[in-house]
């Protein structure tokens, strides 16, 4: 559906298209939030029927920005979780944390390597590129539902949403890099392991001490210049914004986590200067409200569902077999800690949902040339239609239920 070809036309049709997404977005929210479900999945379903592969409501410009779009919205909630993480939560979860960063999804990712290699008959490289794409859980819906939680002091006693927060916010540099790692192995046989596997503690260090140091500069402006907090709101999305945009053009050169230096920024400006940081989390809870419309229909919009078709049972086997061994990884994070066994079980739903990162590299290996990128494409695009309402839904059902509420 594309009724305009003139400039001005189109720029018509994208401002149409986001009054689409809001006035819709809205009304999926509300109608799912009436039917006891997530309303993220209500925005989720949203995108895909209006999206290229459903009724193609949405303008092409809009989806050619789509990735930025999403990245802003991710900023924000990532900005409103450090302004949310007190260090006395985070010094509780310090350890398990660090854990939940890496063994779930390192279980996953290499379950997935030798189950494909076998189901799909492809080599362990391939295989091996598939299941670090889906290994990586998704910051969009965890962030937003562990933050909810902790508003209302849900779990916060034992610091279980911080402790999910914090360990999905590493788990994906995890993934990512060892899904580049394969990569190249497949496209060259010159690659450093030794170097990509040395880039996760390197981009880990450089986005905290990052975060630190840009987060104590803002505090200073702050503490000594009257800004009014609405403008304060805006330098703190323009300095994320940049941040990440350092992370895009250092990432051949030094790797950064910039998702993790974001929170930090956040954290330290709770830390410095609580006051300020309250007001703030007020106003980003309000920023919140239309960057999740677009986030989570922008991300629904890139489901091709046609595509996810084509993996059939053996995806979803593949899938499922993926999600046994990173529940297995959590289990194992959470051993000799306080927690009970509802908690822990909690915190492995809690580690379910996939999209982010899914949508964003899901098709990196077809257009790179690997011969099994089209079933890699159709089983990444599979794990969101599975496992991010499914996760959605169980956080909701059984936060509520098996997390104790902090009166305190």
């Amino acid at each position: 559906m594309r009724p305009y070809e003139s400039l001005q036309g189109r720029l018509k049709w994208m401002a149409l298209s986001l009054g689409i997404i809001v006035l819709l977005g809205l009304i999926f929210n509300k109608v799912f939030e009436e039917l006891k479900l997530p309303g993220l999945l209500g925005m989720l379903i949203l995108g895909m029927l209006i999206g290229p592969y459903g009724l193609n409501f949405i303008s092409e410009e809009i989806l050619n920005i789509s990735s930025e779009l999403r990245k802003i919205a991710l900023i924000v909630i990532l900005l409103r979780a450090g302004l949310g993480i007190k260090k006395e939560t985070l010094n509780k979860v310090g350890i398990p944390a660090m854990k939940m960063s890496c063994i779930p999804g390192l279980i996953e990712g290499f379950t997935i390597l030798f189950t494909a290699s076998y189901l799909l008959g492809i080599t362990r490289i391939e295989a091996g590129i598939l299941g670090f794409v889906i290994a990586a859980v998704s910051p969009a819906v965890i962030v937003p539902s562990m933050l909810s939680l902790i508003q209302r002091r849900v779990g916060e006693q034992k610091g279980i949403p911080t402790l999910i927060l914090a360990g999905a916010s590493i788990d994906d540099v995890f993934a990512i890099t060892l899904f580049s790692t394969f990569l190249g192995l497949y496209g060259s046989h010159n690659i450093s392991v030794l170097r990509q596997v040395l880039d996760i503690p390197i981009s880990i260090v450089l986005g905290i001490i990052l975060g630190v140091v840009v987060g104590m500069s803002i505090v200073v402006t702050f503490q000594n210049f009257r800004i009014r907090d609405t403008k304060k709101v805006l330098i703190l999305l323009g300095t994320a914004i940049v941040f990440t945009s350092i992370e895009d053009k250092l990432k051949e050169v030094i790797p950064i986590a910039s998702l993790l230096g974001i929170m930090t920024i956040g954290f330290m400006i709770l830390e410095k200067y609580p006051k300020v940081a309250n007001r703030l989390a007020i106003k980003f809870n309000k920023i919140w409200v239309f960057a999740e419309l677009l986030l989570f229909v922008l991300v629904g919009a890139q489901v091709n569902i046609y595509v996810a078709l084509n993996s059939g049972l053996i995806g979803i086997l593949i899938i499922v077999i993926g999600l046994l061994g990173r529940s297995a990884g959590v289990l194992i994070s959470l051993a000799r800690t306080n927690l009970n066994w509802k908690e822990r079980f909690f915190c492995v739903f809690a580690y379910i949902p996939k999209a982010t990162v899914q949508a964003a590299i899901g098709a990196v290996p077809l257009a790179a040339g690997i011969p099994s990128g089209e079933i890699i494409l159709a089983i990444s695009v599979l794990s969101i239609i599975i496992t991010a309402p499914l996760g959605a839904i169980a956080i909701k059902m059984t936060g509520e239920k098996w997390l104790a509420v902090d009166n305190g």
